[in-house]
């Protein structure tokens, strides 16, 4: 008698200020509570804003380095190190899925940057499990995206968990300090529209850039496009997603995360903070 191996979860995470990584506030224990009702997985594949390049690129590298790549904050969060092991014969799988697009394997430039580590390391404080990290195609259109994802879902079959990081709503141009936890109309109105699309016809969400505070919201794409690979592997799913923690920064960061198959709920403590600002630097010239 054969048994089938569950289907790993997926997330995306809202990571805002690389602070998260040293902060305990409501978001940073929702990651914490996410990794520990997730299934322990082979490796986990992260999607993250932060490496966003003119390539498709995959790390896979054995050990990968921990990349501080933000201005202006504390030694304490340039001394932050995640250890975490690299996962080389996973890269090859990603490799071999997105073909025939060019998939380039890093074995020496990219490791992990603060969009996997500020997370993982709630989620997997240990680092002992395998991490890859998967370039932002900044030459690829929405519906590339969308579809590199679904396309990355049987991964999850074979024990491979997958993690989008960045924020639905990303202006730094906008942020106001004075809203530590608070939204402007525009943010909420979009990170509510992307919200409904994601629970209900996820395969539709490149349509949100269509939309009138598209463009408000999302000024680059780096940090939304995330959200599209967790939108990919629901379509492929034939599900929406569930979101495991919602609310805003600074007036125009959303912090909203998903889940897609989370076998249960996470509670979630509703104590405010969402990570401090750089004290040097402007947040939209520190890399947030």
């Amino acid at each position: 008698m054969s048994t089938t191996a569950p289907v790993m979860p997926a997330a995306f995470i809202g990571h805002g200020s690389p602070m998260n990584a040293l902060e305990r506030n409501r978001y940073t224990r929702s990651w914490r509570a996410l990794g520990a009702a997730l299934p322990r997985p082979r490796a986990i594949l992260v999607i993250s804003a932060h490496w966003y390049i003119n390539a498709t690129a995959v790390t896979s590298m054995a050990r990968p380095r921990t990349i501080h790549d933000f201005f202006g904050f504390g030694r304490d969060l340039f001394a932050v190190d995640y250890p975490a092991p690299g996962a080389p014969e996973v890269a090859a799988e990603v490799e071999e899925i997105a073909k025939p697009t060019w998939v380039g394997q890093d074995v020496d430039s990219w490791g992990l940057d603060h969009g996997t580590w500020s997370v993982l390391t709630h989620m997997y404080p240990d680092a002992d499990i395998p991490v890859v990290q998967l370039a932002i195609n900044a030459m690829k259109p929405f519906d590339y995206h969308l579809e590199l994802g679904a396309k990355l879902a049987p991964l999850r079959a074979s024990g491979v968990a997958i993690v989008g990081s960045g924020n639905v709503v990303h202006n730094l141009g906008g942020i106001d300090a004075s809203q530590p936890d608070g939204g402007f109309d525009w943010a909420q109105r979009f990170d509510e529209k992307a919200r409904a699309v994601m629970a209900g016809a996820p395969d539709t969400l490149p349509g949100v850039q269509h939309g009138p505070d598209f463009e408000t919201a999302v000024p680059t794409p780096d940090h939304f496009i995330p959200l599209l690979y967790l939108a990919g592997l629901g379509a492929a799913a034939g599900r929406g997603a569930d979101v495991l923690v919602e609310g805003y920064a600074y007036g125009s960061l959303s912090m909203t995360a998903y889940t897609l198959d989370l076998p249960g709920p996470v509670t979630v403590e509703n104590t405010p903070g969402s990570g401090a600002l750089p004290d040097e630097f402007p947040p939209d010239g520190a890399n947030i």
